[in-house]
């Protein structure tokens, strides 16, 4: 594929203090995604470059940028899109 047929996100993992980023530690990767990707796409494809598979957890999007809270953890990952 082109680069014109592509976009890359930029996804981070990290702790949690008092519901906000803490940075303390942090995971990061950066995927490539075709143009048109669904949404399922998208965020399948974060949950695996920063190792969530499997955990249960709410998802919020925001137009360009996807936020998840896994379940019973102080954690959270967050993505954007960078062209």
């Amino acid at each position: 594929m082109s680069k014109k047929e592509t976009y890359q996100i930029e996804a981070e993992y990290t702790d949690t203090f008092g519901g906000e980023p803490n940075y303390c530690w942090v995971k990061r990767a950066t995927i490539e995604l075709p143009q048109g990707a669904s949404l399922h796409t998208i965020t399948k494809r974060i949950r695996k470059a920063l190792g969530l598979t499997g955990l249960r957890g709410r998802w919020e999007a925001d137009g360009d940028s996807w936020t998840f809270h896994p379940y019973g953890m102080c954690t959270i990952a967050m993505a954007r899109v960078v062209y």
